[in-house]
């Protein structure tokens, strides 16, 4: 039997947090992994010299996620240098938290712009070259709060809403072309954000939480690799809830 070529990764906010445990997954399963940043040039080059030092295929693109002739011009780049794109993952996203009473425009056009046209923006990039594959997996990181809602947040739980309508809309889209399109929606994770909670923040927390924790990063990316995977083959249009049982 002849030797499958190997797939080919694109993942947004890929430097960082939920990302970056997500393109390691990805290069650590054999994937080729492109992934984008949008200011932090050093960890994202460092995290390109751990993967290939590994023996692993990976590259890093800066782009500003909410443009979208910066989406198209990275997909381009992806498809001219490795022949294809197979697996698209939309993970960049930015919070500017507040009431809503207090929230200023600017703040709702930026996570708007950032978590929801971004993935417009590079799941517009990806279907030519996936319509022509006649294959592809899409798979859009939104988040518990995009179901459940949560107060101080309600521009960033608008954006995430917003994500799993257009999963939903793209999956019936694109269903026919054999392009699969999934949504992954992560409750409370060990992040840069988590990591600054008090004590006594981190225990209001935690009760909420059925399974009295917060995720890890690599408990999200291997849900993403299954979605990637031909165990999920017969899926589309689903929004899998990796919360610890936090929207029961």
């Amino acid at each position: 039997m002849a030797e499958q070529p190997p797939r080919i990764a694109l993942v947004t906010g890929g430097g960082r947090g939920i990302g970056k445990a997500i393109v390691r997954a990805l290069a650590a399963d054999g994937i080729r992994t492109a992934f984008t940043y949008k200011s932090s040039a050093a960890p994202a080059e460092e995290l390109v010299r751990e993967l290939t030092g590994a023996g692993h295929t990976a590259k890093a693109f800066q782009s500003d996620a909410a443009d979208l002739s910066s989406a198209a011009s990275v997909v381009e780049s992806v498809v001219k240098e490795w022949g294809r794109i197979d697996i698209l993952v939309n993970n960049a996203g930015i919070t500017r938290d507040g009431l809503l009473m207090r929230m200023s425009e600017e703040d709702w056009d930026a996570v708007l712009e950032n978590n929801l046209k971004s993935v417009f923006n590079y799941t517009k990039a990806v279907c030519r070259p996936m319509m022509s594959q006649r294959s592809g997996r899409i798979i859009n990181i939104t988040s518990i709060v995009g179901i459940t809602g949560n107060a101080g947040q309600a521009n960033y739980s608008a954006s995430k809403a917003g994500i799993i309508g257009f999963t939903k809309s793209v999956a019936k889209e694109l269903g026919s072309r054999n392009i699969q399109c999934n949504a992954l929606a992560p409750g409370y994770v060990e992040t840069d954000m988590t990591g600054a909670l008090t004590g006594e923040q981190r225990k209001v927390l935690t009760d909420m939480i059925p399974l009295k924790r917060t995720a890890q990063p690599e408990e999200i990316a291997s849900v993403v690799l299954f979605l990637a995977s031909q165990g999920s083959a017969y899926m589309t249009g689903q929004v899998l809830c990796v919360d610890g049982g936090m929207a029961l």
